[in-house]
């Protein structure tokens, strides 16, 4: 153990925070922390738009539930999918790069970049004693997104980041069990063993919400993910996404 794990480790996603902004050398090492992360082929296919306008943070909030604390925190980050510049690259180079940049695998390399981007600005906020929670309601309409932070071609705005000081820290979610998750050598393909798993989960996940609303709640995680994926949500994505310049081939 170092402070590092011990860190990761205790991480759980805040949803109040103080009325208090981050400091500008706060926001500059989130970001210099985010811009450290690997990217694939050096292409760092993603951008981060930081935003302060509180006209701007209550309509995003507004449109990602609601929810209070995209609008109440110390700074809101959007971490984005970024071939914009490539196209700008292009030009600057004279080559043509469209096939490349409209492909499946340049759709993934982006979002991914994005991905490992956000989570080393959220340990790096963790690190300064700061609360996160991530923001996936903004996909909720992203056309609108595009519109309040002026979103051109080849970008597309995949989550937000809030990042502030909090005014309680939550309790921490138990995570699968390591069994359900690690595969060694391939895939774990007994199937009532995965189901062992998941009902024990299920017991674990039971307790927690029990003890956690005082028995006013004891729902399972299987029972969750059912509900939740049985709803149809956001079935526009892939039409704006195409219309992005992403994902065509």
């Amino acid at each position: 153990m170092n402070t590092i794990i011990e860190k990761i480790l205790d991480h759980r996603s805040i949803r109040s925070f103080e009325d208090r902004p981050l400091t500008e050398e706060q926001i500059h090492t989130i970001v210099e922390c985010a811009q450290a992360a690997s990217t694939s082929s050096y292409i760092q296919a993603y951008s981060i738009i930081g935003v302060t306008d509180p006209e701007k943070k209550a309509k995003l909030a507004e449109l990602a539930g609601p929810q209070s604390y995209v609008e109440k925190n110390g700074h809101l980050f959007v971490f984005c999918a970024d071939l914009y510049r490539q196209d700008i690259v292009s030009e600057m180079e004279g080559t043509d790069v469209t096939e490349s940049l409209e492909s499946t695998e340049k759709f993934m390399v982006a979002c991914i970049d994005a991905a490992l981007a956000a989570q080393n600005a959220a340990l790096a906020a963790e690190s300064m004693d700061l609360g996160i929670c991530y923001i996936g309601g903004i996909r909720n309409d992203l056309q609108e997104v595009s519109r309040i932070l002026n979103i051109p071609h080849r970008i597309i705005p995949l989550f937000a980041l809030v990042v502030g000081h909090p005014k309680n820290r939550s309790d921490k979610k138990p995570r699968l069990p390591k069994s359900n998750i690690y595969h060694e050598n391939g895939y774990q393909e007994d199937k009532q063993e995965y189901i062992d798993q998941l009902e024990a989960y299920n017991e674990t996940i039971s307790d927690y919400y029990d003890q956690r609303t005082k028995g006013k709640r004891n729902d399972t995680w299987t029972g969750q993910m059912a509900d939740m994926l049985e709803k149809k949500s956001r079935l526009y994505m892939k039409d704006y996404v195409e219309k992005q310049g992403f994902k065509k081939h």
